[in-house]
């Protein structure tokens, strides 16, 4: 019999091998545990809202104002809203062309563009072309674009850290290129050794790959490290000798939990270093609402940034953009609040500082909750969330566990986090959903639990984790690596 177009044998090979460990197995777990009856505690992703996160009041009032015009024309709006939101409100519409229910252009509405720009200007020290920012459906959706742009075929590789997140797996596995692997160590604080990237390349070469673009994911997902000043520069020096495109991953450039290694942009140290050097790396930059102290996922707003991009190739790119029409309005609205938000003066600024303030103190203190409490369990070791908003704690598994896990036909870490997810209702993400060193077993899950919530989850985790030692050990001692 013929098969159908969408018959699973007949589908695209590409689709049936991509892999998504975030919404994988343990998730699809948890939640049919959920529809049994069961507390779910969802630590899978980084979904600040699902889990308490309170909106910031002033872009919902702006957003609100946005959606129902017709309330702007309410003799009796000035009661309910603030001046200043009122006032973003009627910015805002008058940069479309018939409100939020109409498309814009393909790369986004020029005036959020401009804005974007501008807030580009002010944290790097130099100034942004607004003609080379798209406005995204997330930054998910800007990293697809132009890894669709490079990928032509198995041949093209891209370079990812690991461990990474699945984000860049998936897309290059569906687009039919080669993840090239370099391997942070976990021992030098997720840190990034050059030689290792030019054996990566090695390696690459001699499989006949060739490697066109470098990815890094600054403050890092799922491991929270901060790169350093130094570290950027070398990489803007290696992608310029091996003729990289840098993919500069920075949506979690808000999340900074110490202060020691502050958030310092791609675009800044490429433009530190002057001239000849800032002409001749070409770069792509994200950003996204979802994350910060913003957290709106749901919004699906981003932003990226060419740097040094052929005219030509911006121009193909945005021809590709033309395909879906617009990029989500509401969403480049918020994009739009972000960068440009209440300043001292305005009668929201002190209430707006008060709210974001209070959600980054707040999640810095459960970075180390949650750190703290995973170093105070047998068998587990983890490095200091300094960004971002996960944890990635090793899991020193003793040998009957990983026996026991070859049994049940399931990766080691897979076996653990779902025996965790049983007990608990803890949903995590294993760490071979993100790569990792073989013979080396992780877990990810986010700092985002409410924090009067927080000492009673790592205390399950503990008592959890405790008891899985005890059944599985030989009593014999066994050691961190």
């Amino acid at each position: 019999m013929s098969l159908k177009g969408l018959d699973y044998d007949s589908l695209n090979e590409n689709v049936k091998k991509c892999q998504y460990a975030v919404r994988g197995e343990l998730y699809l777990r948890a939640s049919e545990l959920q529809k049994e009856g069961k507390k779910i505690i969802f630590t899978n992703v980084g979904n600040p809202h699902a889990l308490g996160q309170k909106p910031l009041t002033f872009p919902r009032q702006v957003i609100a104002l946005c959606q129902a015009p017709f309330l702007l024309d309410d003799p009796n709006v000035g009661l309910i809203f603030p001046a200043d939101a009122i006032a973003r409100a009627k910015h805002y519409l008058s940069l479309t062309s018939g409100g939020l229910g109409a498309y814009s252009d393909s790369r986004g509405v020029p005036g959020i563009r401009k804005e974007v720009a501008e807030f580009i200007g002010r944290r790097d020290g130099y100034p942004s072309d607004p003609e080379l920012i798209f406005l995204t459906d997330g930054a998910s959706k800007g990293v697809m674009q132009i890894l669709n742009a490079m990928i032509g075929g198995q041949s093209d590789g891209i370079l990812v850290p690991v461990p990474q997140y699945p984000l860049y797996s998936a897309t290059i596995s569906l687009l039919g290129g080669s993840l090239v692997p370099y391997y942070l160590e976990e021992s030098a604080n997720w840190g990034l050794d050059i030689n290792n990237l030019r054996d990566a390349i090695r390696q690459a070469s001699f499989k006949g790959i060739t490697v066109r673009a470098m990815v890094i994911i600054n403050p890092g997902n799922p491991t929270g490290q901060c790169l350093s000043e130094a570290n950027l520069k070398e990489i803007v020096n290696f992608c310029i000798q091996e003729k990289l495109v840098l993919m500069a991953d920075e949506v979690y450039q808000q999340n900074i939990y110490q202060d020691e290694r502050p958030f310092i942009s791609a675009r800044k140290a490429l433009m530190d270093m002057g001239l000849p050097k800032s002409k001749d790396l070409q770069l792509v930059s994200f950003h996204t609402v979802s994350k910060g102290y913003w957290g709106e996922c749901g919004q699906r707003g981003g932003y990226f940034e060419m740097t040094n991009i052929p005219q030509k190739t911006v121009d193909e790119i945005y021809k590709i953009a033309s395909i879906a029409l617009s990029p989500n309005v509401p969403a480049q609205i918020f994009l739009g609040l972000m960068v440009n938000p209440p300043k001292p003066g305005d009668i929201s600024y002190r209430k707006f500082e008060q709210e974001s303030k209070g959600i980054l103190e707040s999640l810095r203190r459960r970075a180390r909750i949650m750190t703290d409490g995973f170093n105070s369990c047998r068998n587990v070791v983890c490095n200091f969330t300094e960004g971002a908003m996960y944890s990635f704690p090793q899991i020193c598994l003793p040998p009957r566990a990983i026996e026991a896990a070859k049994k049940a036909n399931k990766q080691p870490d897979v076996f653990y986090c779902l025996k965790l997810l049983e007990a608990t209702g803890i949903s995590t993400v294993p760490g071979s959903g993100f790569g990792q060193k073989e013979g080396v077993f992780h877990m990810r899950t986010t700092i985002l639990p409410a924090e009067k919530d927080m000492p009673a989850i790592m205390d399950s985790f503990k008592k959890f984790n405790d008891s899985f030692m005890e059944q599985y050990e030989d009593h014999r001692g066994y050691s961190r690596m």
